[in-house]
């Protein structure tokens, strides 16, 4: 299993519908993958959107957000579970 963390910020005034553009563009993009398990959907005050997607094995990317409703690039993160 293989979570990916995929972080944005968003301008100001974009938040909302890069929220949108998130959740009815982005993510359905991904589930439909047979290698996708799952996502989850995060945002914080300070304008962040974070998708966390969980994959069975190399995750796809997220495709890229429509640039006028972003501060800068989306960062992305893969993590491995850790045996405890």
């Amino acid at each position: 299993m293989i979570a990916r963390m995929w972080e944005v910020r968003a301008l100001g005034s974009g938040f909302d519908e890069l929220l949108t553009w998130v959740c009815d563009v982005a993510v359905p993009r991904i589930e439909v993958l047979p290698q996708h398990v799952s996502s989850e959907v995060y945002s914080s005050t300070d304008h962040r959107i974070v998708v966390i997607s969980k994959w069975r094995s190399t995750p796809e990317s997220l495709p890229a957000p429509p640039a006028k409703l972003v501060a800068r690039a989306p960062h992305v993160w893969d993590f491995s579970p850790v045996d405890r």
